[in-house]
């Protein structure tokens, strides 16, 4: 009961320090938000309203209906209309399509005589991403339109074998739905690494962390006395950013809030350590916030499967991916939030951010000594 009271008394005056930089405390509850807004508008794998460059040399009703066709959704807008496949080329030298769509001189007659014809689409590669994804729009779009025509025409459908595809999870392929659970792991690592890494660093500075010396408390206790308030502040943040988040993007809470809520407590509390840490080592503000900056942003945006497939990594870096907290976090939140999961498909990533947490929190502790040199 001691060892707690002198924990709670730590906390307490930290909730001081707090409180008297009313701003700081503001500043951790808004950035968050802000940073989801941010993060959340521009990082996205949608590809809508693709610019189009139509080059027409049949210039029948049966090329225009096609084109009509082509350009009825939100999917292809027509940029230009030409009559040369270079027309098309100088389109994608400047930037004004990504796609050219070129209609041959017999198209129609093939059409009126139900026979085979080919249409050639030139794609703008530079960008392999947005190729990839203008490749697979066309294709669904070219099966749209040979099942359509097959229908109005009464013709039997050639293939044997029909493939019906059901997207589960994410049926409309919103790729903020995707992109989300990761920006709140990578916003959540940032902000409880800054939050603690400068904390005791700031007592160092000031020249207070004798006045500490001067008590009875342990280390241990003092690392913990620094890191419960901050605890709470971070969970404070994670529900205004769940909350923003569903709201802005519909993100879904499909699984066990117990079990959200279980490994997010132990994922803050590894970050929080982890900026501890930083705070005992450095001993300067500048130093450590610069970083707990680069210590949490970095490795959560490219080391925790976010943005890169973790598998399609070289395999030493598959190893290095497994000390980065992160990387559990966004599995377990895709899984609990998207698909519906409980805790026994998360128990391997809370035993991992468990294990992290005891080892961070016990190095800050060793590190951390009771004597001003």
């Amino acid at each position: 009961m001691k060892a707690l009271r002198r924990v709670l008394s730590i906390a307490k005056k930290e909730v001081m320090h707090i409180r008297r930089d009313p701003w700081t405390f503001y500043f951790a509850l808004a950035m968050p938000v802000i940073l989801l807004v941010l993060f959340g508008y521009a990082v996205s794998f949608d590809i809508d309203r693709i610019p189009v460059v139509l080059v027409d040399q049949d210039h029948t009703p049966e090329s225009r209906d096609f084109a009509a066709h082509l350009f009825a959704g939100d999917t292809f807008r027509a940029a230009a209309y030409t009559e040369t496949p270079a027309d098309a080329e100088t389109a994608f030298r400047r930037g004004e399509a990504r796609l050219a769509v070129i209609v041959p001189r017999d198209f129609g007659l093939h059409v009126a005589r139900n026979e085979q014809t080919e249409v050639q689409l030139l794609v703008d590669a530079a960008d392999n991403q947005t190729a990839g994804n203008v490749l697979s729009y066309t294709g669904r779009f070219g099966a749209a339109t040979n099942e359509r025509w097959l229908h109005e025409r009464a013709l039997p459908s050639p293939p044997l074998i029909e493939a019906r595809v059901r997207a589960l999870y994410n049926p409309s392929l919103k790729s903020a739905l995707f992109v989300v659970p990761g920006l709140i792991a990578m916003i959540q690592s940032m902000m409880a690494v800054l939050l603690t890494a400068l904390t005791v660093a700031r007592e160092w500075e000031r020249g207070s962390m004798e006045q500490l010396f001067a008590t009875p408390v342990s280390r241990l206790q003092i690392i913990l006395g620094k890191l419960l308030p901050y605890l709470a502040v971070a969970l404070a943040q994670l529900l205004l950013v769940l909350t923003s988040a569903t709201w802005l993007f519909d993100l879904p809470i499909r699984g066990s809030l117990a079990a959200l809520f279980g490994v997010s407590l132990l994922f803050l509390l590894a970050m929080l350590g982890q900026g501890l840490f930083i705070s005992v080592v450095t001993k300067n503000q500048q130093v450590a916030t610069q970083a707990g900056a680069i210590s949490s942003l970095l490795p959560s945006l490219l080391l925790s499967g976010f943005v890169l497939p973790i598998e399609n990594m070289p395999l030493p870096m598959q190893y290095v991916t497994r000390l980065i907290p992160a990387r559990y976090f966004v599995h377990a939140a895709r899984a609990l939030l998207l698909r519906g999961a409980g805790f026994d498909a998360v128990i391997g990533d809370a035993l991992a951010l468990l294990a992290f947490s005891c080892v961070i929190i016990f190095a800050g502790v060793m590190r951390f000594k009771r004597r001003i040199a």
